[in-house]
């Protein structure tokens, strides 16, 4: 592999949560990152997108609107989860051996240094006014006719959807949902007694009330209540308002041996509105009476409570983001349509059957797999569709597909994992109309989530029957396909075909294969080919041979799989790992993982697609390579709680896209590359030289596989 030779300055980005990198390192012998800091660190690196002016205005808030959205997802599953594990008991954490509530206390710090870099970030970019001039304005910045427009629009849109709440005896305190937003109020009535309001803000109106003219200036919801409180209390004066803001625990509770499964889950769902509180956030302006009444009433220990320097709810800057004009974004990006299939004028099964291809989601179309199953719909030849669904969207064009197919007779199985976290309702919605059309519907296994992505298309041809297999890295969901990289093989390899069958025979019968031809697949036997693979290259690294291990994930944190990485390190394999997110590998220590290297990317997308590369005895990029993608992390659940499939690439053009052409580029990126030291901190460097962006790159050159007559000129 050609690599790019960049000259640096002196000047690097470094990251670390308020020097809490020490404690990223647990109790055992520190050779382990923790799990949770170094998922903080990851949104860190999210959050620090901000500072990058290549990057456009809009797209920079966004990065902050993410790390705040995603910060409340750990607050609602990774706190909640350590808090049930002390309150059943557990004094320290399973697979790591910390103290639970050592570990909880460092977290919950970490966690709000986190908030208060957020809010940093957000005011820097409301200061930033020579890249877009956005302006939040409060009731003394407003004009004479700014004022009566607002009032008016208070009295049209906002007023008859409020709730107000006086705090008293005979009025018990409201319930607040999770990520509930309200306005407390004190204030003194008409014989002079101090009573207190509260009010919460609908979900369903805007929080950012843009004023009229050319600018982008807003005014808040919350300041428009506190403005015009006297058209809910009239005579009364206001001493003193603030903001508070709930997250509650989101976890569900099931029973897998219930006899409706989907009623369950929609009990369930129900019952996570009203999870306990983890985490209370104030404005700084609420005062501190106020702050002892909330914390009384929810009953949330201080350390869980947060005081906001700035604004509550940061991801609601999404609305602003939606409002910015068109040059304050990234440019729009249209996903190309392989060559491949254009050359079959659209007929995906002639061009899969001619040979097998491989599509680099976002870069070219998710359309490709929509248009196969579009196309297996109505074709009268396809006589059966397996089809597994973790993530879809309520408006799936892939359900639509499914259904058409179903009601037009064809043999339609659809698994559907309803334990998929925060998207369980919008599951069981899609079971109930798959089932309604006449598909058959699985939920998956009782004790395994379903993670793998596979299709199955079984057409007669003649008198025989062939079989097309979609085997993907991501979720079918339109949506997200545009913005996550991931990588789609097609392919009519029979071995694969068969195993995906018997995957599918698995997820509906609960009869685990004994053997499969060519996919790995978990829980069966990802970790002991994992293990496997890595012992090879170790022995082989000690008998001379040419050795080297390339890993692009989302996540390494299985521990004996680190091991095995150091064990292979010592021996002198080359180690590159490419994770996104959580790294529990501790790279770069003399005498146990001085051959690994760990990087990151953060950019225009979100890097999702597995690769997995084993040197074989073969330099990298050579014929002797064993190249696989997967829809599985190095993490516990994926190799053991999880059904994931790891699916070998031996086609020649396909393999030479992962080897020539993906991972060159991601090893080379030099714009939105991170690297992991043996300290815990990442580091950025500033190159003198023009960046290499990887994702710039991929927009710009069609891949090697899908080129098609393209590949002639």
């Amino acid at each position: 592999m050609c690599q790019m030779k960049l000259k640096t300055s002196n000047s690097e980005v470094r990251l670390s949560l308020n020097k809490i990198t020490k404690k990223l390192i647990n109790n055992q012998n520190d050779r382990y990152f923790d799990r949770e800091i170094s998922w903080l660190s990851f949104n860190e690196r999210v959050l620090l997108q901000v500072y990058d002016k290549t990057i456009p205005y809009g797209e920079r808030l966004r990065f902050v609107t993410i790390s705040s959205e995603n910060l409340d997802e750990f607050y609602m599953v990774r706190i909640a989860g350590l808090h049930q594990l002390i309150s059943q008991g557990f004094n320290t954490v399973p697979e790591t051996g910390m103290r639970a509530d050592e570990l909880l206390k460092t977290v919950l710090n970490a966690s709000k240094d986190l908030k208060n870099k957020q809010q940093r970030c957000l005011n820097y970019l409301l200061n930033e006014k020579e890249d877009c001039d956005v302006s939040i304005l409060f009731d003394n910045k407003w004009t004479k006719n700014e004022l009566e427009w607002l009032k008016e629009y208070y009295e049209q849109n906002i007023l008859p959807l409020l709730t107000p709440t006086t705090l008293d005896p005979a009025h018990p305190f409201p319930f607040i949902q999770n990520k509930g937003k309200c306005v407390l109020m004190e204030m003194k009535d008409t014989k002079n007694k101090n009573i207190n309001c509260v009010v919460l803000l609908p979900d369903n109106v805007d929080r950012f009330i843009r004023l009229p003219g050319e600018h982008q200036r807003y005014a808040m919801l919350e300041t428009l209540v506190t403005k015009f409180v006297h058209l809910i209390y009239p005579e009364y004066k206001l001493l003193k308002s603030g903001m508070f803001r709930v997250i509650r625990d989101a976890e569900i509770e099931i029973d897998d041996e219930a006899d409706d499964l989907i009623g369950q889950f929609e009990t369930a769902i129900k019952a996570r509105k009203r999870g306990g509180i983890v985490s209370l956030t104030f404005s700084h302006d609420l005062s501190k009476s106020a702050q002892k009444l909330l914390t009384r009433q929810l009953n949330i220990p201080d350390d869980h409570i947060y005081v906001a320097q700035g604004f509550v709810g940061i991801n609601d800057f999404t609305e602003i983001i939606n409002n910015l004009p068109k040059q304050n974004l990234f440019k729009p990006y249209k996903p190309r349509m392989p060559q491949r299939i254009l050359d079959f004028k659209g007929d995906c099964f002639s061009a899969i059957k001619n040979k097998e291809i491989i599509v680099h989601h976002p870069y070219e179309s998710f359309d490709v797999v929509l248009s196969l199953l579009q196309q297996a719909a109505i074709d009268k030849n396809v006589l059966t569709i397996r089809q597994t669904l973790y993530r879809t969207s309520p408006d799936s064009s892939i359900v639509q597909a499914l259904v058409s197919a179903a009601e037009s007779g064809k043999s339609v199985i659809a698994v559907i994992e309803l334990k998929a976290r925060f998207d369980e309702e919008n599951n069981v919605q899609l079971a109930r109309v798959l089932e309604q059309a006449g598909a058959q519907v699985a939920y998956g296994l009782v004790d395994l989530k379903v993670h793998a992505k596979l299709s199955l298309i079984t057409r007669k041809e003649g008198k025989k029957l062939v079989s097309y297999a979609h085997c993907g890295t991501g979720n079918y969901h339109p949506h997200t396909a545009k913005i996550y990289t991931d990588f789609s093989l097609f392919t009519i390899d029979k071995n694969i075909c068969e195993d995906a069958r018997s995957v599918f025979n698995f997820l509906t019968s609960h009869v685990q294969p004994k053997q499969l031809n060519k996919m790995i697949i978990s829980p069966n036997s990802s970790y002991d080919w994992l293990i496997e693979k890595i012992n090879y290259e170790t022995q082989n690294a000690k008998d001379g041979f040419e050795s080297g291990i390339w890993i692009k994930c989302n996540a390494i944190v299985d521990q004996k799989i680190i091991e095995k990485f150091y064990e292979a390190s010592n021996a002198g394999v080359k180690i590159h790992l490419m994770v996104r997110g959580i790294c529990c590998l501790r790279p770069n220590v003399k005498g146990m993982s001085e051959n690994i290297t760990v990087t990151a990317i953060i950019g225009r997308f979100l890097e999702h697609g597995r690769i997995y590369v084993f040197a074989n005895k073969g330099k990298f990029q050579s014929e002797s390579n064993l190249v696989y993608i997967s829809s599985a992390d190095i993490m516990p659940r994926n190799l053991y709680h999880r059904v994931e499939a790891f699916i070998p690439l031996e086609n020649k053009t396909v393999r030479s896209q992962i080897l020539d052409q993906v991972l060159p580029a991601l090893i080379n990126d030099t714009k939105n590359t991170w690297k992991l030291n043996k300290n815990g901190e990442y580091s950025k460097k500033k190159y003198k030289d023009k960046t290499f962006c990887a994702h710039t790159y991929f927009m710009k050159n069609p891949s090697l596989s899908g080129q098609g007559s393209l590949a002639k000129i």
